[in-house]
């Protein structure tokens, strides 16, 4: 079994983990029923895609997730597709042939955070709904319906949080992560940097180090050239990228070396190494939950069910700090925070009739 293949069997089995705990998070607007529910009604006539920027083992879980929500809320049809290659022009090129083969709901991870408003606003003129999922827009405006997405500097300022507890609140760490061009990764850069300034220059943020979450190899060299070039100045290393994550656990196994690990998300070789102390923890998001919470919200936009209180408005997904005393149990936190977003959607940021 190659790496790649271990992987996704591993990402599909946290997400099929997590969806049984959703599927306990349905609202009386799953069949339709219950006088009292505010989101109630027919969705039969509502097909979503989900429409990631590339292929990425962060979205294998929004297929299950998907899927899963057919089954619960009565949608006609939910799609996956991560066919654009990481490039805007074909995202927007996939996005049309869907939309001219009957899909009238987007959820979409947008390959240019500066440029995915034109997609969304082109979207909302063709009376579509669109949800902007698992990435925002860059700067300050979302012309998407809504955003549901982690809060990317939370979540890395939590895992750098945890990486400076690991060495004592003092010492050198590194953070290594994804696109530089990626507002997420502007995010991420800022939420690492303000927990270390936090420290009053007791650790030193060495480098962040951008690009090397395109795939596992690209991941895999840089790690080894950093811990070649700089392993022994370190104390910590931060990934906030998933890649770079798995890379740097193997890397520093190899390679023999006293270095504290907080990654990202929760591949299998993450969670062994939390059990067996060679990684000190992560910090898990919900990709499961994004997709199954937000096709539930994008198929009552598009029966014109329920509107937006506030078109743009960003929710945050969730991120969880996953260390050995709750890496068996923190799966149920996020099942858990799954629910309290679809409950928030349905009684304080959507009216419906």
């Amino acid at each position: 079994m190659s790496a790649k293949t271990g992987t996704r069997i591993a990402v599909a089995a946290a997400a099929a983990a997590l969806l049984f705990g959703l599927t306990g998070c349905t609202t009386p607007a799953d069949n339709g029923g219950g006088d009292d529910s505010a989101a109630s009604g027919d969705l039969g006539s509502v097909k979503v895609a989900l429409v990631s920027g590339g292929a990425h083992p962060y979205f294998q879980p929004w297929a299950d997730a998907g899927a899963q929500a057919v089954e619960d809320f009565g949608i006609s049809d939910v799609t996956f597709n991560e066919t654009a290659e990481w490039d805007q022009t074909k995202q927007n090129d996939v996005i049309n042939s869907l939309a001219a083969n009957g899909y009238n709901a987007f959820g979409v991870f947008g390959v240019s955070p500066t440029d995915i408003n034109s997609t969304f606003q082109r979207l909302k003129d063709s009376d579509l709904a669109v949800g902007s999922i698992g990435s925002c827009p860059a700067g300050d405006e979302n012309l998407a319906d809504f955003c549901l997405s982690t809060d990317t500097e939370e979540a890395a300022y939590q895992a750098a949080v945890a990486a400076i507890e690991a060495i004592g609140g003092e010492g050198n760490i590194v953070h290594m992560t994804g696109n530089n061009v990626d507002s997420n990764t502007q995010r991420r850069i800022k939420g690492v940097e303000r927990a270390v300034a936090e420290t009053d220059g007791a650790v030193t943020l060495l480098q962040n180090i951008t690009d090397v979450d395109t795939d596992l190899a690209t991941a895999q060299k840089a790690a080894s050239d950093l811990l070649a070039a700089s392993g022994s100045e370190i104390q910590a290393i931060v990934t906030t990228a998933y890649n770079p994550a798995v890379a740097s656990a193997e890397a520093i196994a190899e390679a023999g070396l006293s270095i504290q690990l907080v990654a990202i998300d929760d591949d299998a070789t993450i969670l062994d190494g939390i059990r067996d102390g060679s990684v000190y923890g992560t910090v898990a998001q919900n990709p499961a939950g994004q997709a199954y919470v937000g096709s539930w919200v994008l198929a009552q936009l598009a029966s014109g069910n329920c509107t937006v209180n506030e078109p743009g408005v960003i929710v945050d997904s969730g991120s969880f700090v996953v260390t050995k005393d709750n890496v068996d149990t923190y799966d149920d936190e996020r099942s858990a925070f799954a629910d309290t977003v679809m409950k928030k959607f349905e009684s304080e940021l959507l009216t419906c009739k």
